[in-house]
């Protein structure tokens, strides 16, 4: 142990002034990871308010057929403007981004609406556009409430109560909490957490492998009286401890960019308080020897700084790649899928968001799976530097 811990320490202050190294454990985890969460999260928040009542300008062709639909629209919060366009002005106007849309109101509107027989409207729209899908999309449910409107009112006319027509009334029960809402937003977090963790660690992981290759150092430091497994050991603990410092490090960063989102203003609330913020930390540090050893693992077999890097690109997608099926799959969290790295830490982390307290057994379970796997590819590493072929 005194030796891993020499090694560890050498290789710990030495990167202190390695301006990549502190780069990556330092600024990039703890800065850019928290501000795109914070530059997402703001632009979700602004979709959902022009989803909700912000105005927008439409382009309205013959208007004076519809007059009451105009003012329908005015009234929800949509302001149409009256502009006298045929079809390729209207498609012109939309795909030059000078409207959101364009609704045409054809010419036999009126007299098929008074005849009680479906008016025809014409919505131009960029389907391809999704900033302003947004809008559209609320302008369809507006005028979706228009024709729900004129229909009971052609009921009514008739002495139907438009209610008999209703057979089923449904009624939404939402059980949710601001805090689990929160984390339909928040569901990007995990994966910031965990990437900005391994891109701590990797320049060291670099510099302690292939850079002492690199370099000439390697061979000698090979042949001092200590075995080589002890000198893997101390790198990977140092490769930790800048992967751990970069975790600490985002995920209160994270706490904090999510407090300037205006969350509250959509009914959730952001459960990221210091409790749950050490609780991640906790939670997350088992992985972080995984994917040290992974790293350096990876690192050994090249033969140049820029080899590795390469390398370590696709290496560090690894432990972030069983995320990306959670999605497309509609994984849950269970005990089997607590056995598999970084998708446990995922699920653990969520439930913190949400509120909930994870079991001690998916807890355990969790923990112990990646400190195995870390503990078995730093002994494999540990294996490789006894090879003489190392040095080749």
């Amino acid at each position: 142990m005194h030796t891993i811990f020499t090694v560890f320490r050498k290789e710990f202050f030495e990167n202190l002034r390695d301006r990549r190294t502190i780069f990556a454990a330092l600024v990039f985890g703890p800065i850019f990871g928290p501000l795109l969460l914070a530059l997402s999260l703001q632009l979700m928040m602004d979709r959902g308010e022009a989803r909700l009542d912000k105005p927008f300008t439409i382009a309205v062709a013959h208007g004076e057929r519809a007059p009451n639909l105009v003012a329908f629209l005015r009234q929800r919060g949509i302001d149409a403007e009256a502009q006298d366009l045929d079809d390729a002005a209207a498609r012109a106007a939309v795909l030059d981004k000078r409207y959101s849309a364009v609704l045409f109101v054809p010419e036999d509107y009126g007299t098929r609406l008074a005849e009680a027989r479906p008016a025809p409207l014409q919505l131009y729209a960029d389907a391809s556009d999704t900033f302003n899908q947004r809008y559209t999309g609320r302008l369809e449910r507006v005028l979706g409430q228009y024709g729900q409107g004129l229909a009971q009112l052609r009921l009514l006319a008739r002495g139907i109560d438009p209610v008999s027509i209703v057979p089923i009334a449904v009624q939404d029960v939402d059980v949710s909490t601001p805090a689990s809402r929160a984390v339909l937003v928040l569901g990007l977090m995990s994966y910031l957490v965990i990437f900005a963790t391994l891109m701590g660690g990797m320049y060291l992981a670099i510099d302690a492998t292939a850079g002492e290759r690199e370099r000439g150092s390697l061979e000698s430091l090979l042949t001092t009286p200590v075995p080589r497994s002890r000198l893997i050991y101390g790198k990977i603990a140092a490769t930790c401890a800048y992967m751990f410092v970069s975790l600490a490090l985002t995920v209160t960063a994270c706490a904090i960019a999510v407090r300037f989102v205006r969350l509250e203003e959509f009914g959730m609330t952001a459960n990221l308080g210091p409790a749950t913020a050490l609780g991640i930390v906790l939670l997350t540090a088992p992985l972080i020897p995984a994917g040290a050893a992974l790293m350096t693992l990876v690192a050994s077999f090249t033969r140049s700084y820029r080899e590795a890097q390469s390398y370590l690109g696709f290496a560090t997608l690894v432990p972030t790649l069983p995320l990306a099926f959670i999605g497309i799959l509609g994984l849950k969290p269970t005990l089997a899928l607590m056995a598999v790295p970084s998708l446990s830490q995922h699920f653990l982390m969520n439930q913190l968001l949400r509120g909930e307290a994870p079991a001690a057994l998916e807890i355990a379970v969790s923990a112990g799976a990646s400190l195995a796997l870390g503990a078995l590819l730093a002994w494999i590493a540990g294996r490789l530097y006894e090879r003489e072929a190392i040095l080749g």
